[in-house]
């Protein structure tokens, strides 16, 4: 059955999604930096919008972690310091090793093809961007493999609110660039797959506390320790 004009009209991106989206873009993209002002007047007058369309597009941002929307003084990037990276690991963790546990009570350590194959096609993605020395594609293939991870368990919730953390970790990953040989990320991430079936939780925690150390030292922070 056809779709009538109305209907296809009604699918279209609002006007403030579509806000959203451009500055989204802006911001992952390192075009504005941590802690940078976000006016709605200049807003309005950049995108030929209304300040109602822009507020209503910083308060999508702001819901995702990547706007500070702060009382009688406006809009901000967010900036993450050290207790928003270990809260936002944290709860990484916890999301991911549940996925996990899910993933091994119904198929033990041998996980099978079909759940391994977008995970391995992730980590090819993540080699691929890596060979090109591509950091802002690093980061989303990056991110796309811990997506996939997670997927395995085939639980929507949980991949629900895991998505819902990843605009936060392209912020800070976007800002931030933790010292990695060419191509270790990948062959960190094939490794860290066998670790997963075998080791479960334990992996998960051991693998997100060894990034946040390398995020700490790349913010200047303290070293990160051997694991």
């Amino acid at each position: 059955m056809p779709v009538s004009p109305r209907r296809r009209e009604a699918r279209r991106p609002t006007a403030d999604a579509r806000l959203a989206d451009a500055l989204r873009a802006h911001i992952l993209g390192g075009a504005l930096a941590p802690g940078a002002p976000l006016r709605e007047e200049e807003i309005a007058r950049a995108y030929d919008v209304s300040r109602h369309t822009v507020r209503a597009a910083l308060a999508a941002l702001g819901a995702e972690r990547l706007v500070q929307l702060v009382p009688y003084a406006g809009a901000r990037v967010s900036a993450l310091d050290d207790v928003d990276l270990q809260g936002l690991q944290q709860l990484r963790a916890a999301l991911e090793s549940e996925a996990v546990r899910l993933v091994a009570d119904t198929h033990g350590t041998l996980w099978p093809e079909v759940l391994r194959a977008p995970i391995d096609a992730a980590i090819d993605e993540l080699a691929d961007a890596e060979a090109r020395a591509d950091w802002p594609a690093t980061i989303r293939a990056h991110a796309a493999v811990h997506r996939a991870i997670v997927a395995a368990a085939e639980n929507p919730r949980i991949s629900e609110v895991h998505a819902a953390l990843e605009s936060e970790v392209l912020l800070l990953l976007t800002h931030v660039r933790p010292h990695y040989a060419p191509g270790a990320l990948a062959a960190e991430h094939r490794a860290y797959l066998d670790e997963l079936r075998r080791d479960g939780g334990a992996a998960v925690r051991a693998h997100l506390e060894h990034s946040t150390e390398l995020i700490r030292a790349a913010r200047g922070g303290p070293a990160p320790q051997a694991v």
